[in-house]
C-alpha cells in the first residue's frame, strides 16, 4: 500500500468552514484512489482557517496526479465550504499544488488542475481537455450575459447579489448595502437630523457648515476655505474626482463664439486669443453629452435642472489654470450669454457652480459608473466564460475582477434602479443617468481605455506644457509598471506570436467582449481578435488598469471634492440663468440643493471613498494562482516598481497643500469593489 498525504487549507473569512463531509479521489495517470472520506476522528474538521492534513492509501501507483475531485455532502443541513489550496505529497516525496480559491455549495464537486498553468495547446491528454471543456462549459451556463438597459454593456444574468454564483459574493453582503451603508453615513456624519429636509434651503453658504463638521480632511477642508477661487475651480479639471474632461483647445467651436475683446483682460501674455490658442494656452472643456437629458423629476415638489455647459480655461504665466469664459448651453445665443469673469461676482460664481453640477453628473455616470465599473464586469464575464481557471490569463486577471460583478450587482438592486438611492439627491436620477450611459457609449472605445491613448487625444501629454497634472504623470508610471508586469507574464506563457494566434480560448475571450459584452456596436472599435504578445499584453493592461489605478483615481477622491456641496452639487433647483445681472446670492442659494438632498449626497461621496475592509492594494496577491517562479519574481519586480512609485509621490506631495495621491499604487485597489 502506498499513502499519499493530502493538506487542504480552509478560508479565514466569515462561515469559510464546513460540518459536511468532505470526500476526495486523485485521479492520476495510472489510475484513480478511492473515494476518500477526509475525517479525523475526535476532531473537527475544515474549520475557519484551518489547514488540515489526511492520509489517502492507495493499492498501487496512480502515476503523475493531474486532477483532484473534491466532494462535499451534507451532514446536518448543507454547510457551505471556501477551500483555498490542496497540497499532495506523493510517496516518492514530491509536492503537488493545487489551488483552489472557491466555495464548495450544495451537494457539489469541485475538480482541480495542478496549479501549473496551461495554454489549451499546451494539454495533450484527454482527461485535462475534458476536465477544461468541461469547466467552461459549466461556466457558461453559469455566468450568463444579459442587457440591462437598452444601449449599456452587458451585464451579469442576476437581478439580485444573492442569485449570484458564490464564488462571486462578496463574502458579508451586509458590508455593501447601499441604503444600510449610506444611512450609517448620514448618521455617522451627524446630518441624520436634515436627512428628511427636502424643499427646505439653506439660509447661506456659512449654513451648509453645518453637515460638515464631522468628518474632515486637508483637501475637503481646503475646498471649503477657497472654492470660490478661479484657481481651485481650474486645478479640479487637473487632480480633482474627474481629470478626465480637460482637452486642449485649438480652435474655437463655432457653438461657443468668444471673441477675444471678451477675455483679453484675462490674458496676461500681450498676445490675442487666437494667437494664445495657436501658442497652446487655451484649453476646453465639453459637457455637450448632457445636452437634452432629462432632469430628475421623481418629486413632485422640487423641480430639477441639468444644463451641458462648456467652459474655456487658460494656462497663465504662472502655469495656473483659470477660467476665462463660460456658456451654459449648447446652442449660442440671447438666451445663452457667455459668462466671464469680468461680471458681477454673483454672476461668475452661478456660472462656475453650474459647470461643477455638471461635472459631477459627468463624473458620477460616465467617468466612474460606465468607464471602470460596467467596463470591468465586462471583462470579468467573459473572463469567466471562456478562460479555464488553468489559463495564464485567468490567474492573471482573476484578483482584479474580485467583487466587481457582485458590486455591480448590487447597484443594479439598490443604486440605479428605478426607485433606487441615485433618484434621492441626483439630477439625473429618475432615468437621466441611464440616458446618459446611453449617449456616452457611443463615444466610448477601446482606444479611449488606453490611458496613454486617452491623454494624447486630449491634447494633454506635455509635461514642460502643464508641470502640474499630477494624474497624467503618475497614471503613465503606474501604467508602464502595469504594463511590464503583464508583458513578463504574457512572455512566460506564450513564447511566440504564433502561440497568441493558435490559443483558441485567449482569441474567444477577446471575441466575446466585443460581440456580446459591447454588443458589437459599430462605434467601440474593441479588436475580436489579437494577433502578438504586444497587443496582448496592451489588452490586458488596459482590463487591469481600469480595474485599480483608474477606478481609484475617480472614486477615492470623492470625499475630498464633493463633500463642500457648493463645490459640487449633485442638483441644482432652478434653471440656469438665461441673462447678466439678475443673480444675487439668494438665487445662488436657492439653485443649490436643499437640506435633504445635501444629506444624502454627503453620505454617498463619503461611502464611496472609503476603502473595503482588508482591502487588497495593487501588486497584493495573497491568492497563490500561479505557482510557477517565474511568475512570482515577476511579481515582486512589479512590487518593487509600485514602491518606488509610491515613494516618488510621496516625496512630492511633502508640503503641499493639495497633495495628489488618488494613484499612488499604495491606494490603489487591485480591483473595482466600491
Amino acid at each position: 500500500m502506498s499513502s499519499y498525504t493530502v493538506t487542504i487549507a480552509t478560508g479565514n473569512m466569515w462561515f469559510a468552514g464546513t460540518d459536511d463531509y468532505i470526500y476526495i479521489t486523485l485521479v492520476g495517470t495510472e489510475q484513480c484512489s478511492e473515494r476518500t472520506l477526509l475525517d479525523k476522528p475526535l476532531y473537527n474538521d475544515f474549520e475557519r482557517g484551518a489547514v488540515d492534513s489526511y492520509n489517502v492509501r492507495v493499492g498501487e501507483d496512480l502515476g503523475e496526479i493531474v486532477l483532484v475531485k473534491i466532494e462535499k455532502k451534507k451532514y446536518w443541513m448543507h454547510d457551505d465550504w471556501y477551500c483555498r489550496y490542496i497540497t499532495v505529497k506523493t510517496p516518492s516525496g514530491d509536492y503537488v499544488e493545487f489551488p483552489c480559491f472557491r466555495w464548495l455549495v450544495d451537494d457539489k464537486e469541485v475538480v482541480l488542475r495542478d496549479g501549473r498553468a496551461y495554454l489549451p495547446q499546451d494539454d495533450k491528454t484527454s482527461v485535462v481537455k475534458q476536465h477544461r471543456q468541461k469547466e467552461l462549459d459549466l461556466r457558461r451556463k453559469t455566468y450568463r450575459w444579459r442587457e440591462w438597459q437598452p444601449g449599456f454593456p452587458m451585464s451579469i444574468d442576476a437581478n439580485r447579489h444573492k442569485d449570484l454564483p458564490r464564488d462571486i459574493q462578496f463574502d458579508s453582503e451586509k458590508g455593501v448595502d447601499f441604503v444600510l451603508n449610506y444611512s450609517k453615513a448620514i448618521e455617522n456624519l451627524f446630518v441624520n437630523q436634515f436627512m428628511h429636509m427636502f424643499q427646505s434651503s439653506w439660509n447661506d453658504f456659512a449654513d451648509f457648515e453645518k453637515i460638515f463638521v464631522r468628518i474632515k480632511n486637508t483637501i475637503s477642508e481646503y475646498v471649503m476655505q477657497h472654492w470660490r477661487e478661479d484657481f481651485m475651480f481650474g486645478y479640479q479639471f487637473l487632480n480633482g474626482c474627474n481629470p478626465v474632461m480637460i482637452q486642449k483647445c485649438t480652435k474655437l467651436p463655432d457653438k461657443f463664439p468668444v471673441t477675444h475683446e471678451m477675455v483679453s483682460v484675462s490674458l496676461e501674455r500681450e498676445l490675442t486669443l487666437e494667437e494664445e490658442i495657436e501658442a497652446g494656452n487655451i484649453y476646453i472643456v465639453d459637457y455637450d453629452v448632457l445636452e437634452d437629458i432629462t432632469a430628475n423629476c421623481t418629486d413632485p415638489c422640487t423641480l430639477q435642472y441639468l444644463a451641458a455647459p462648456i467652459c474655456l480655461l487658460y494656462k497663465n504665466a504662472q502655469n495656473k489654470i483659470l477660467p476665462i469664459a463660460i456658456q451654459l448651453g449648447q446652442t449660442p445665443g440671447k438666451n445663452t450669454p457667455i459668462f466671464l469673469p469680468t461680471d458681477g461676482q454673483y454672476d461668475w460664481m452661478l456660472a462656475k457652480i453650474w459647470v461643477r453640477s455638471a461635472d459631477f453628473q459627468y463624473h458620477q455616470t460616465i467617468t466612474h459608473l460606465l468607464r471602470t465599473h460596467l467596463m470591468t464586469e465586462v471583462f470579468a464575464i467573459a473572463m469567466y466564460r471562456q478562460l479555464p481557471a488553468v489559463h495564464p490569463v485567468y490567474k492573471l486577471l482573476i484578483p482584479h475582477i474580485r467583487f466587481t460583478i457582485a458590486i455591480n450587482t448590487k447597484a443594479r438592486e439598490q443604486l440605479i434602479c428605478e426607485c433606487g438611492i441615485f433618484d434621492k439627491a441626483n439630477a439625473t436620477g429618475g432615468g437621466g443617468h441611464v440616458q446618459l450611459v446611453q449617449k456616452a457609449m457611443k463615444s466610448l472605445t477601446f482606444r479611449s481605455l488606453c490611458f496613454p491613448d486617452m491623454i494624447k487625444s486630449h491634447g494633454m501629454d506635455s509635461k514642460e506644457e502643464l508641470p502640474t497634472y499630477f494624474y497624467r504623470d503618475d497614471g503613465y508610471r503606474v501604467w508602464e509598471a502595469t504594463k511590464s508586469f503583464v508583458s513578463d507574464v504574457v512572455h512566460i506563457y506564450y513564447t511566440s506570436e504564433e502561440k497568441v494566434q493558435g490559443d483558441d480560448e485567449i482569441q474567444a475571450f477577446i471575441k466575446d467582449v466585443c460581440s456580446f459584452g459591447m454588443q458589437d456596436f459599430d462605434h467601440c472599435e474593441f479588436p475580436k481578435s489579437v494577433k502578438s504578445r504586444e497587443e496582448l499584453t496592451e489588452y490586458l493592461t488596459v482590463i487591469v488598469f481600469t480595474a485599480s489605478s483608474q477606478h481609484a483615481a475617480v472614486n477615492f477622491g470623492q470625499y475630498d471634492w464633493c463633500s463642500w456641496i457648493p463645490n459640487a452639487p449633485s442638483t441644482m433647483r432652478r434653471p440656469p440663468p438665461t441673462q447678466k445681472g439678475v443673480t444675487d446670492v439668494n438665487l445662488i442659494i436657492e439653485s443649490l440643493p436643499d437640506r435633504g438632498r445635501s444629506s444624502w449626497h454627503l453620505g454617498a461621496v463619503w461611502a464611496l471613498s472609503q476603502y473595503q475592509e482588508n482591502e487588497l492594494y495593487l501588486g497584493m496577491y495573497p491568492d497563490e494562482h500561479f505557482i510557477e517562479k517565474p511568475v512570482k519574481t515577476a511579481m515582486e519586480k512589479f512590487r518593487k516598481q509600485l514602491a518606488e512609485i509610491t515613494r516618488a509621490i510621496k516625496i512630492r506631495n511633502e508640503g503641499k497643500k493639495l497633495p495628489y495621491y488618488n494613484m499612488s499604487p499604495d491606494k490603489i485597489p487591485n480591483s473595482v469593489a466600491v
